[in-house]
């Protein structure tokens, strides 16, 4: 059988997770095994906090809404509680950035749940 001498596939293959781990710190973007190990980890984190993100944007939703809402007097999950028996389908997103930016439309909201 013939020699395979793999410089080319390999340099490649190499060469391909060495650009992806640019920007990390120290020899995890130097040398290979360690970009390697950082490149598979950092692509873990990626998965997972793409869930975390949707949980915390949610999370400063209900944060900003609530600190809104308690100026009226109102505790939140009293005026969720009313959004719903009212029917209303603003979810927490649009709410939480009509408290930020409209305050006119947001207090016509709270003036109504009251």
């Amino acid at each position: 059988m013939t020699r395979v001498k793999r410089g080319f596939v390999a340099r490649k293959r190499r060469k391909k997770i060495l650009n992806l781990a640019e920007g990390f710190r120290g020899s995890s973007s130097v040398l290979f095994r360690t970009a390697n190990q950082q490149n598979m980890k950092a692509l873990r984190y990626s998965y997972r906090d793409r869930n975390q993100k949707k949980r915390q944007f949610r999370s400063l939703w209900i944060t900003r809404l609530n600190a809104e809402i308690r100026t009226t007097g109102i505790s939140y999950n009293e005026f969720i509680h009313t959004l719903k028996q009212e029917k209303v389908s603003l979810n927490r997103k649009i709410l939480s950035q009509l408290a930020l930016r409209d305050h006119d439309a947001f207090s016509a909201i709270l003036k109504r749940e009251i």
